[in-house]
């Protein structure tokens, strides 16, 4: 199949720069040929924010996105900020103290799957095809030059072995002129096309972050619509290590909290789903959960390394837009506007090369056009937050972060690096403090295996493993002498096991795949950088609803 634009990802990037070609298309009289595919069995399944929405790109993509019925129903109109300096102790943060960025007037709480269907919506109205259910397993690039032509998506209906099991459908070749990648974090294409292209070469390695979530329904009592709290400190501070939570009120009784931790953590006993068990216990949570009801989980990794980890997004035949890249404000705690503007200009881009029949080219003005936007400007503005958060921790950090965003407006001459990968910053688990976390209590805390029921996930039994080991002796060799095989914790699933070898055989490491919520952590945090996430059948993985 060929066509103009090959748009890989489904999510706010890849929708909004759907639509912003169609619509240029439309305006100009022309015909160009767009193609989204999405490897989540419907649009939106796969998506997970917070989220609270800054409707910045909105505005611009659809300036009557409320005569259109864009599911922005809850506005903000409480915000807070704690700094929770016990299991019992939360200290409320003035709004003259915290960043400006956080603040969030003007901004809305929503479901982003939610609002990811409806832009497909959009999409489809100005002639877009969109493709759910079909995973880009394969860059395809031209003989000749090397540019990237499009993707080949993956085969279905192989077995474990490889072999050709019933049902089985050959992958399909999806060429294209130009193929803009809209991964979300930590895209497996996108990972190969800056080796290949050393895109991201004098760059800062990119830095992550966990965002583990659940959907609660809760008494009318505690419901607020309209309401935001963020927190920082405890649990993570009792084991140094950053990140926060938050706890948004939508519509219909419904609120969505989580916890967001940096994977530069240290320690290999550190658990982040159960450090969010244990945060739903503080007060402040737990009076507004007491009487609720738990009903959706998820999880997800964050790109929040800024613009010193950003990569060059220009390429033979193709962009990176949105999380692809990195283009998440981690100041603000948003991306989801960010990574719309980076589609728009991405399909500004694109729409004029073709018009000026330049096939297949690198477009590096786009790199130009991203700088000249505001997208560019508020990135930059916010460049020192995260390594401060890394040099000070969350609470010294965020003072750094007041000083320089509120009363420097970002405009101090300095920009700060770091340049340990998260993965590297893991020590041997012979120092390390052994953290014992409680039982769940299955009214507030719960386990894994529960939680991830409530992900709706599910993969074809029978198929390839998507969790691939580079040493597959690896985990049991050396990860589980040294830092206890971290993969057992930092995955939100129990995706991984060591069972244990009876009567003195040798223990093993076990992967259960079909548990896999397509977080991509694994792929980020193991010490060894011994597993790479590839994607499983299209249709595979979670299913969220309006998460």
């Amino acid at each position: 199949m060929e066509v103009d634009v090959l748009i890989v990802g489904a999510g706010p990037a890849g929708l909004s720069a759907a639509c912003r070609l169609a619509q240029i298309a439309q305006e100009e009289q022309r015909e160009i040929r767009i193609c989204v595919l999405e490897k989540g069995a419907e649009v939106g399944a796969h998506i997970l924010s917070g989220a609270v929405f800054e409707p910045t790109a909105l505005n611009e993509l659809f300036a009557d996105w409320k005569e259109r019925g864009a599911p922005l129903n809850t506005p903000v109109e409480r915000d807070h900020l704690y700094y929770l300096s016990s299991a019992q102790r939360a200290l409320p943060v003035p709004g003259l103290l915290a960043p400006r960025q956080m603040h969030n007037q003007g901004n809305y709480i929503i479901s982003l799957g939610v609002l990811c269907r409806w832009l497909a919506e959009q999409a489809e109205a100005l002639g877009v095809d969109i493709f759910p259910g079909f995973a880009a397993a394969e860059l395809l690039f031209d003989d000749d030059d090397g540019r990237v032509v499009g993707v080949l998506t993956g085969d279905m209906g192989r077995s474990a072995d490889g072999s050709k099991g019933d049902g089985f459908a050959p992958g399909m070749e999806l060429r294209a002129t130009y193929t803009l990648f809209a991964e979300g974090c930590r895209g497996h294409l996108g990972m190969e096309l800056m080796q290949r292209f050393a895109l991201n070469k004098n760059r800062d390695p990119q830095h992550y972050a966990l965002g583990i979530k659940e959907l609660w329904q809760v008494s009318p009592e505690q419901h607020h619509p309209g309401t935001v709290m963020h927190f920082t400190g405890w649990p993570l501070s009792e084991n140094n290590a950053l990140g926060g939570g938050f706890l948004y009120h939508l519509e219909d009784r419904q609120i969505s909290l989580g916890l967001v931790t940096d994977l530069n953590y240290d320690n290999p006993y550190l658990n982040p789903f159960e450090e969010f068990q244990r945060m739903k216990q503080h007060p402040l949570l737990r009076d507004v959960l007491v009487d609720g009801q738990r009903i959706a989980y998820g999880a997800r990794a964050i790109t929040k390394g800024g613009p010193q980890s950003l990569p060059r997004m220009h390429f033979p035949g193709g962009l990176l837009i949105g999380c692809d890249a990195g283009t998440l404000n981690y100041a603000k705690i948003k991306g989801s506007h960010t990574a719309m503007k980076s589609g728009m200009l991405a399909a500004e881009s694109v729409a004029q090369a073709l018009a000026e029949q330049r096939l297949g080219e690198d477009l590096n003005d786009f790199a130009q056009r991203l700088r000249d936007s505001w997208l560019w400007s508020e990135l930059h503005v916010q460049r020192n937050f995260g390594p401060a958060q890394h040099r000070f921790g969350n609470l010294w950090g965020s003072a750094y972060a007041w000083l320089d965003l509120n009363l420097a407006r970002g405009l101090l001459p300095w920009t700060w690096h770091d340049r340990q990968a998260d993965h590297e910053g893991m020590r041997c688990a012979r120092p390390a403090l052994v953290i014992n976390y409680p039982k769940p209590d299955g009214k507030i805390s719960f386990d894994r295996l529960s939680s991830v029921y409530l992900s709706n996930t599910n993969h074809r039994e029978g198929q390839a493993c998507h969790l691939l080991l580079a040493d597959p002796e690896l985990p049991i060799r050396d990860n589980l002498p040294q830092y206890a095989e971290p993969a057992q914790r930092y995955c939100p699933a129990a995706v991984y096991e060591v069972i244990d070898g009876k009567e003195g055989g040798a223990a093993r490491f076990q992967i259960n795949a079909q548990n896999c919520v397509h977080c991509k952590t694994c792929d980020i945090k193991d010490p060894a950088a011994n597993i790479r996430w590839v994607p499983p059948e299209g249709g595979g993985g979670p299913s969220y609803p309006n998460m």
